[in-house]
């Protein structure tokens, strides 16, 4: 795995991955996109997902593919996606797009290709859904919308809530107790369009439709795009609803690209590694379920190969390997899960430059951590060296270990660096950089 930092602590072990992080990461889901048009490839990746301990894989569901004839639904190639995806103890989250060309005016195949809009069209779209719902009911309980609308030429966000709005009467109707995720803005930035969708759904009572509301919006800066998500739920307590934030799709590229997101910079497997904890971490520790994206790089036609993927693919969908940010995937899920209640914010800071400090402990027995990094800059390709002080309020570990989850090297803190003043605790000339570390309770760190 490699890229071990340097802490100049002494080396105990390595993190050992939690083989039941499945069954407590109701927080994360995968994206496994783009199957519906066939950039990628499940079988050549399915093996790889399991060890992740991410239980919910995100699925378009592909309306053009599985409808070739009119009023003909041939779902063999979903089902077998989603039947693989159970043996293996998965569950599946389906995104119902995108258009279909069988139907004049059947909207767009692919990314900003505009929802269905004459009257047949419309009518049909409602009838795959139905027949999508009636088909995987009994095997998928977890419904998304129409991916990234907000990229449609001249869409306005009624016109996206009244389709959202549309879309989900018919999953109701069909599965009561579906779970339905809303919007899936590409664009968190604009809260004013946020505003407008959800007060349509407000005025026409279908706020509760839907159990929770996505947002998406990439960032250079990965904590950029986590505050997005705070200020969302702030603006959905202003409107006096419940807030039901959650993150669908975001990732960085493991190298330069001239398409798609966080385009024209010269991303690396690591600061790949680096960008995803920062930015997934940052979900969890602001309360924010999130989605790691994507597993695998995928070849999107007529543009170019998408590199955002956890595993090295090919342009004929082949897996070469699994990128270091894989493995870092692998040991966040081991260290954040549903066992751990998120602290205060006052509990902890790491007295430096701009930085993000949390504190968390395990609801079990309240075993403790400290996740901390920089937040100032775009992840480098540099290394660790800096050093900063923890300050905790209230809050005491017992032997504590540093915890590197990009290599998942487990260091002993020395018990000189630490000096308690009544309720204050300093850990002091802790190493810190551009990367997650975590500062944990002895007893929170299994070795292998």
């Amino acid at each position: 795995m490699g890229h071990a930092l340097n802490t100049g602590l002494t080396r105990i072990g390595t993190l050992k991955p939690d083989p039941h992080a499945i069954e407590k990461g109701s927080c994360w889901m995968l994206g496994c996109e783009t199957l519906d048009r066939d950039f990628a490839d499940f079988q050549q990746y399915k093996q790889y997902i399991p060890a992740l301990g991410i239980p919910l894989l995100r699925l378009q569901a592909g309306w053009a593919k599985t409808e070739k004839d009119k009023g003909n639904y041939d779902f063999a190639w979903l089902d077998k996606i989603v039947d693989d995806a159970i043996a293996l103890g998965l569950k599946c989250l389906l995104e119902t797009d995108y258009g279909n060309p069988i139907y004049e005016g059947g909207g767009g195949t692919d990314l900003a290709g505009g929802f269905p809009t004459s009257e047949i069209a419309l009518e049909a779209w409602d009838a795959w859904v139905a027949a999508l719902v009636d088909h995987f009911g009994d095997r998928v309980k977890d419904w998304a919308m129409w991916n990234e609308p907000d990229c449609q030429k001249d869409i306005r966000p009624q016109n996206i809530a009244d389709f959202n709005i549309r879309t989900a009467a018919v999953i109701r109707q069909h599965q009561p107790d579906a779970h339905i995720a809303g919007l899936s803005f590409s664009c968190a930035n604009t809260e004013a369009w946020w505003y407008w969708a959800l007060k349509q759904f407000q005025d026409r009572g279908a706020v509760e439709w839907f159990d929770t509301f996505v947002y998406h919006g990439y960032e250079y800066n990965p904590d950029d795009a986590s505050d997005h998500g705070i200020r969302l739920t702030a603006l959905m307590k202003r409107m006096g609803l419940r807030p039901r934030i959650r993150q669908g799709e975001n990732g960085c590229p493991s190298e330069p690209t001239e398409k798609f997101a966080l385009n024209n910079y010269p991303w690396t497997e690591l600061t790949q590694a680096k960008w995803d904890l920062r930015r997934y971490i940052g979900d969890f520790c602001t309360g924010i379920p999130s989605s790691v994206f994507t597993i695998c790089d995928f070849n999107h036609i007529g543009r170019q190969i998408n590199r955002k993927g956890l595993l090295m693919a090919d342009e004929n969908h082949q897996v070469i390997r699994p990128k270091l940010a894989y493995w870092a995937i692998r040991n966040m899920t081991t260290l954040f899960n549903d066992g751990l209640t998120v602290l205060p914010g006052c509990c902890a800071a790491l007295a430096a430059r701009p930085a993000q400090a949390f504190a968390m402990e395990r609801k079990s027995d309240q075993a403790r951590q400290v996740v901390y990094w920089d937040r100032s800059n775009i992840p480098g390709e540099g290394g660790f060296q800096e050093h900063a002080n923890i300050v905790t309020h209230g809050f005491q570990m017992d032997a504590p270990a540093v915890i590197d989850p990009l290599s998942g090297a487990v260091y002993e803190f020395p018990a000189s660096q630490i000096q308690s003043f009544g309720d204050w605790t300093i850990y002091t000339e802790v190493t810190y950089g551009d990367s997650p570390l975590v500062l944990a309770d002895r007893k929170m760190v299994e070795l292998e």
